[in-house]
């Protein structure tokens, strides 16, 4: 029997994270050719190419994507191993990769981060902040954030809390174009979309005796992001729905004010998701404990 060939499978993960022989010679502190020869190495015993080649880029194969998951499983499997291995006085080290949306990031991940840091000297984080909905598996992440009622997925996920949205606007456009009584009047309004989610069009609402209702409101700004609708909602040009870490502060202040109180749309979580795979290196499941004492 032939022992498969785990540093190849641990090197290809490595390259279709970082879509670079020379990143990732520069990450594992290995040459270049040995990266390459474990490429081609790979790429013989399975009989396929894994990643097609330019002078200019290097790009995942059919064959690669589909055999990226087994590798990345590899990876993973090894360096949990690693790290059980090591004495539990040892500091815990290496990089995490993860992923958020780009307006909570800002306001709520970001001092829990630098809690981490503090707390985990050896470990480095990777955060990368987007509304994007990303792909982990494929991306290379080892979690994310993600603020939506999720949908059924091969992904781990842990919920953290429920988020409320609110149904906002200002005093200033009130006075200049009513206050809508019933979602149905949200047509004559104008309101802000958020486009990243999957009925971006429509706003699914709950009324107080459990009638459900989706409506199509008007459109006056559609955009990827909360912040943008939060400042032009304070500025008096429309209404919108934004989640509570969002809205809270600008209700409190005044600035903004609640609508169609009776009126509840679609529950959605704050819910921290992972790869498929159970096993974990330790220095993720540190990142995950603290997200979850502190994000509470």
């Amino acid at each position: 029997m032939t022992l498969p060939d785990y540093e190849a499978w641990a090197i290809f993960a490595a390259v279709a994270r970082l879509g670079s022989f020379t990143a990732t010679a520069r990450e594992l502190n290995l040459s270049k050719p040995t990266i390459s020869k474990a490429i081609t190495r790979l790429e013989d015993d399975l009989g396929t190419v894994l990643f097609h080649r330019t002078s200019r880029k290097i790009s995942l194969s059919a064959a690669g994507k589909a055999l990226l998951p087994h590798a990345q499983q590899i990876a993973q499997v090894g360096e949990a191993a690693m790290e059980a291995a090591r004495d539990t006085t040892q500091l815990l080290r290496g990089q995490v990769r993860m992923a958020a949306p780009l307006s909570y990031g800002l306001s709520h991940l970001a001092p829990i981060i630098a809690s981490f840091m503090s707390k985990f000297p050896e470990i480095a984080v990777d955060v990368q902040l987007s509304d994007a909905r990303v792909d982990l598996v494929e991306e290379g992440f080892d979690l994310a954030v993600r603020i939506a009622a999720l949908p059924d997925s091969s992904l781990r996920a842990l919920k953290i809390r429920p988020v409320h949205r609110h149904i906002v606007t200002s005093q200033i456009y009130i006075k200049r174009k009513g206050k809508p009584k019933h979602p149905s009047e949200l047509s004559d309004h104008d309101c802000f979309i958020y486009s990243n989610q999957p009925t971006r069009e429509l706003w699914h609402l709950t009324g107080p005796k459990g009638e459900k209702m989706s409506v199509q409101p008007r459109c006056r700004l559609r955009t990827n992001n909360g912040s943008i609708e939060l400042a032009s909602l304070v500025a008096g040009h429309g209404i919108s729905n934004l989640p509570d870490f969002l809205v809270d502060d600008s209700i409190r202040s005044g600035k903004l004010v609640t609508i169609l109180d009776d009126w509840q749309l679609d529950p959605i979580n704050l819910n921290i998701v992972m790869p498929p795979s159970p096993l974990r290196p330790a220095r993720v499941n540190a990142l995950i404990e603290h997200l979850r004492e502190h994000l509470r």
